[in-house]
């Protein structure tokens, strides 16, 4: 057997034990199946509970680095993004952006995540979800709408990181509370001065501070640098309850991106996030109708991380020249996108609006006037 040729079945990680053919990870089953005879190969699943890690240890990134398979790296030249896919296969298209401008990367050593959600829903069904989201859009072009979009659909395990705390807080603030009492005026109503009553409010205000603890578990960020935050906020939680310990399998057919968000960067994301939610929780327990002047100060303790993958169908077309891209979460199914707009559903929908706040104007006119 000639080398290349040798090197060829070695790239075959997971041979079919009937024919020798490719199994693949199949979504409906569960199961590595193969591409030529369909037979169906168990994969023995890990549902232990995946390891946390210190994030106060001081120590570097964690070292595994070993994938169970062997791995290149591909970098976008349009894009930048940069992902891992079998050794010695062919790369053509870039599975962010569909840029034929993808190189091979100097080999480097890529932290393995301990856990991932395997794909749920497989290509077919992630592109009747594309096609049942565009007919709920209201203002997408009608043409858009009917025609069958062609997209490339890449099925890829995005990486992300998990956070635990502990959180203590100590506050101050300014809570206020509305008062009414009544007031009279004088107005003018076809010429005739008169006199009426009605409810003025007023706020009292009052200094409060106080302490407030919560734990945080499992605050996820993205780990890619190459999505649009708000797009990937769109596709939904992921259900962390179907977290699997990783297996090199479920990656048979679908390519894994390396991370570009180091896990101290991603704590500073979630850091922003548990703030914004302890300022939330803070102002709901102060209670009141108003809140100023909101100071908190925050310990964070016994801070934890994962890193994992999640599934994610991602696609990019073009409609009339113009790039777009939609995902669809490949555990539920949800569709999170950019769409085109058709310009004239936009502008009969503002002068509808238009149309029923005059109608309301020249009612409410319409009634101040009238004979007392």
């Amino acid at each position: 057997m000639g080398t290349d040729a040798k090197a060829a079945l070695e790239a075959i990680q997971f041979p079919c034990a009937s024919c020798g053919g490719t199994m693949l990870f199949d979504a409906d089953s569960q199961q590595l199946k193969c591409q030529y005879c369909g037979r169906l190969q168990a994969i023995d699943a890990d549902h232990a509970l995946p390891r946390e890690h210190a994030l106060d240890d001081g120590k570097p990134e964690e070292a595994d680095t070993d994938w169970g398979v062997a791995q290149q790296t591909i970098k976008c030249q349009s894009c930048g993004g940069e992902s891992l896919i079998p050794a010695l296969q062919t790369a053509t298209l870039c599975p962010f952006c569909g840029s034929p401008k993808v190189l091979p990367q100097p080999a480097a050593a890529t932290v393995k995540p301990e856990s991932l959600i395997p794909f749920q829903v497989d290509k077919e069904d992630a592109a009747a979800a594309f096609r049942s989201w565009k007919k709920k859009r209201w203002f997408l072009p009608g043409a858009f709408k009917r025609e069958n979009t062609s997209a490339r659909l890449a099925g890829i395990y995005i990486p992300y990181w998990t956070y635990d705390a502990d959180t203590s807080s100590a506050y101050t603030a300014e809570r206020g509370d509305y008062h009414y009492r009544t007031v009279t005026r004088t107005r003018t109503v076809n010429g005739k001065t008169e006199t009426y009553t009605e409810q003025e409010r007023y706020t009292v205000w009052h200094r409060v501070s106080g302490d407030y603890d919560r734990f945080f578990n499992d605050v996820l960020i993205p780990a890619s640098g190459q999505y649009d935050a708000k797009l990937l906020d769109r596709l939904g939680n992921f259900d962390l309850g179907g977290l699997l310990g990783y297996k090199p399998d479920y990656l048979s057919g679908y390519i894994a991106e390396r991370y570009s968000v180091n896990r101290t960067q991603g704590w500073e994301e979630a850091r922003e996030r548990i703030d914004d939610a302890l300022r939330a929780d803070i102002r709901a327990e102060i209670g009141g109708d108003e809140v100023r002047s909101l100071n908190v100060d925050t310990g964070y303790f016994n801070r934890t991380f994962k890193h994992l993958l999640l599934p994610v169908w991602n696609a990019s077309y073009s409609y009339k020249s113009k790039p777009y891209r939609f995902m669809v979460n490949g555990q539920t199914g949800l569709v999170s996108g950019n769409a085109p707009r058709s310009a004239w559903k936009i502008a009969f929908f503002v002068l509808a609006c238009l149309a029923v706040v005059g109608a309301i104007v020249l009612w409410y006119t319409s009634t101040q006037q009238s004979p007392q």
